[in-house]
């Protein structure tokens, strides 16, 4: 039995989670072009130049997922983990807190936004009354 949706739950997710796709497809493409840009704000992160074709590739793979509605939960997990890790690196190299170093934070909230308006099996695990 399916759970009717509102039409602006539904739009507002559709947005979100397009934000969020082609935000990740364009920093994972601009990772695999190497624009001089990419290439020095990696360098500045502490990576060299050579980590940046593993980093796209599972920038990517976790975009595919959460772009597929019946793995968005899985890329979802895998975007919170790999946003995790951009946190750590912030924080590594002594980025200004809430612009850069909590900027990953936001987004996956941003990404999670999207399963928590059309599931209301994640929003009872996540808020549940009983």
């Amino acid at each position: 039995m399916a759970i009717e949706i509102s039409k602006g739950r539904l739009w507002a997710a559709r947005i979100l989670s397009g934000i969020v796709i082609l935000f990740m497809l364009f920093d994972g493409i601009g990772k695999i072009i190497k624009p001089k840009e990419v290439i020095e704000g990696t360098l500045s992160l502490g990576f060299a130049e050579d980590h940046l074709a593993v980093i796209s590739v599972l920038s990517l793979v976790c975009t595919i997922l959460y772009a597929i509605p019946r793995t968005r939960f899985l890329g979802a997990l895998l975007l919170t983990g790999f946003l995790g890790g951009a946190v750590a690196a912030q924080l590594r190299v002594d980025n200004p807190l809430w612009s850069n170093t909590l900027f990953p934070v936001y987004f996956a909230i941003i990404a999670w936004a999207p399963i928590w308006l059309m599931d209301g099996r994640f929003r009872n695990l996540i808020w549940s009354s009983k």
